[in-house]
C-alpha cells in the first residue's frame, strides 16, 4: 500500500504500522496531545476486601484539578454568545469533573456475560438497541480473554435495549424551547446495532482495565457521546474504511463493534500516539483481524493524494481545541499558548476534511467530528469546505440521531455565534430552510447536569457519484 513497513515495538508486534514518503509539517503540539473521551476522574475500584467478589465495585475520587482562568476566561466569552443559556449550564458541568459519567463499551471479542450482568446489577442500561454482531467469511469469532489459546466461546446473544436512566419522555433542550418525543416512537427510529455501550445516571463507571500482553479487555470506558460519529459513519460488512486522525482508538474499536470491515487503515502521524493507537488495538482486537486492520502514519493532509477514491467510508476525528482538557492546563501560560494555537487549528480542520473528501470513492460518506464546542472549529469548517468542493453533499443528521438519542444527550438547536458568509445564501436556498441547513452542517452535543456527555460536534459529507 506504501513504500516502508516496519514492526511495532513488542508490545504490539501483531499490528503492522505503514509509513509513507509524506512528511509530517505540522507541529506536533497542533495535534491532539490529550484523550479527549477516555479516563474518567470519577471511578469505581475493585473492592479488595477478603472475600468480596471480582465483580464488586467501591466509589473513590481522583484530587480535583484547578481549571485554567484565562482559558475559562475565553470560553466564557466565545460561548455566551454562541450557545446562549446552554452555556452556563454547561460550564457547571466543565468545571466539576466529578459530575462527568462515563460509558462502558463491551468488546465483542471476549466473553462479557459476567461484564453485562454486573452493569445491570449498578443500574446501568444500554445506550443502543442491540442486534447480532456479524462477521465476515465467518473468521471473526467471538473469543476468550486469553488470545493465547484457540478456544472459541459463542457469539454474544442478542440483548434487547433497556429504558435509558432518565424519564419517560425525552427533551431536546434549547434557550428559547423544547421538543418532548414519547421515548418508544424515537426509539423506533434509531437502527439496530451490535455495539454494546452501557450508561448510568450517576457519574460511576468502571474501573480501567491494564493492558496486558497477551490478553484482550473486556470494555472500554469513554464519553458515550464519541460514539455518535461512529453510529453516523454507518460501517457495514465488507467496507474500507479509513480513520484518519485515529489515535488512541477507541473509534476504530467502536467501528469495529459495530461491523467487520474488509479493511481497517488506523492512521496518525505522531510517533507517541500512534505506539497509543497500536496497543489499544492489540488489546482489544484478536490476532485473527491483523491482515484487516493496520496502523499508518501518514500526514492526514496528504492521505487523499495518495490513496484518492480507496475507501467507502472515512472518519476524521480532527485535532481541536478539547475543551476538557484545555480548560485543566497546567499553567496560565500554557492555557494562553494553547488559546494562541487555536486561532490555526481551523485550517488544518479544513485541510483534513478536504483529504477525506478526496480519499473516499464517489457515493462514499466522510464524518468529521471534534470534541470542542468552538463554532469555529465546527460550523464554520464543514460549511468553508462546501463551499471549496461542489462534489461534497451534506447530509441532515437530526433525524437520524438527535431526535432518537434525546433522551440521554442534550443536542444544541443551532448556532448563533456563527457569522454569515457571502456564499451561505446559495447555500440555504438549496438545501431549504434555515432549520435544515444548519442540521446539514451538523449537531452538536453539549455537556448538562445529569446528561454530561459532550463537547462532541458531528457532520456527515457524501461524495457525489
Amino acid at each position: 500500500m506504501f513504500n516502508y513497513m516496519f514492526s511495532v515495538h513488542p508490545f504490539c508486534s501483531t499490528w503492522r504500522i505503514i509509513i509513507s514518503k509524506a512528511k509530517t509539517i505540522t507541529p506536533r503540539h497542533l495535534w491532539r496531545s490529550d484523550s479527549c473521551h477516555t479516563g474518567p476522574d470519577v471511578v469505581l475500584q475493585p473492592n479488595k476486601a477478603k472475600g468480596a467478589p471480582n465483580t464488586q465495585v467501591t466509589k473513590t475520587r481522583k484530587k480535583l484539578r484547578s481549571s485554567c482562568q484565562p482559558v475559562l476566561d475565553h470560553f466564557d466569552q466565545q460561548y455566551s454568545q454562541e450557545l446562549g443559556d446552554l452555556w452556563t449550564p454547561a460550564r457547571a458541568v466543565l468545571l466539576d469533573p466529578h459530575s462527568w459519567q462515563y460509558g462502558v463499551m463491551l468488546n465483542r471479542f471476549t466473553t462479557v456475560t459476567n461484564i453485562k450482568q454486573t452493569l445491570q446489577s449498578k443500574g446501568f442500561s444500554t445506550l443502543l438497541p442491540q442486534t447480532e454482531a456479524s462477521t465476515l467469511c465467518g473468521d471473526v469469532p467471538t473469543v476468550s480473554n486469553s488470545i493465547s489459546q484457540d478456544e472459541k466461546c459463542p457469539v454474544l446473544p442478542p440483548h434487547c435495549i433497556s429504558k435509558c436512566p432518565d424519564d419517560s419522555h425525552v427533551q431536546l433542550v434549547s434557550s428559547s424551547h423544547a421538543l418532548t418525543l414519547p421515548q418508544s416512537e424515537s426509539s423506533l427510529r434509531l437502527p439496530c446495532s451490535s455495539l454494546q455501550c452501557y450508561i448510568h445516571p450517576n457519574p460511576v463507571c468502571f474501573p480501567s482495565q491494564a493492558h496486558r500482553p497477551g490478553q484482550l479487555k473486556q470494555y472500554y470506558l469513554l464519553n458515550a457521546a464519541s460514539l455518535l460519529p461512529v453510529l453516523a459513519l454507518q460501517v457495514r460488512d465488507g467496507e474500507k474504511v479509513l480513520d484518519l486522525c485515529s489515535a488512541p482508538g477507541g473509534k476504530a474499536l467502536a467501528i469495529m463493534q459495530c461491523a467487520t470491515p474488509a479493511f481497517l487503515c488506523c492512521n496518525e502521524p505522531d510517533p507517541h500516539r500512534r505506539d497509543w493507537l497500536a496497543k489499544t488495538l492489540e488489546s482489544f482486537l484478536p490476532h485473527s483481524l491483523t491482515s484487516r486492520v493496520i496502523v499508518s502514519a501518514q500526514d492526514g493532509r496528504c492521505f487523499g493524494q495518495s490513496e484518492e477514491g480507496a475507501y467507502d467510508k472515512v472518519l476524521v476525528d480532527a485535532p481541536c481545541s478539547n475543551d476538557r482538557s484545555w480548560l485543566y492546563s497546567s499553567s496560565g501560560q500554557q492555557g494562553e499558548q494553547r488559546l494562541k494555537e487555536r486561532a490555526r487549528l481551523p485550517l488544518l480542520q479544513a485541510q483534513l476534511l478536504r483529504s477525506a473528501l478526496s480519499a473516499v470513492r464517489p457515493g462514499g460518506v466522510v464524518v468529521y467530528s471534534t470534541c470542542t464546542l468552538s463554532s469555529s472549529e465546527n460550523y464554520a469548517v464543514v460549511e468553508s469546505v462546501l463551499n471549496d468542493c461542489p462534489e461534497a453533499e451534506p447530509e441532515d443528521l437530526w433525524e437520524e440521531i438527535a431526535v432518537p438519542l434525546s433522551n440521554c444527550f442534550t443536542f444544541s438547536p443551532d448556532h448563533r455565534g456563527h457569522e454569515q458568509t457571502p456564499h451561505k445564501p446559495s447555500l440555504q436556498s438549496q438545501y431549504g430552510v434555515m432549520s435544515s441547513y444548519h442540521h446539514r452542517l451538523g449537531i452538536l452535543v453539549v455537556p448538562q447536569p445529569r446528561r454530561t456527555w459532550g463537547p462532541m460536534f458531528l457532520s456527515r459529507i457524501r461524495r457525489r457519484k
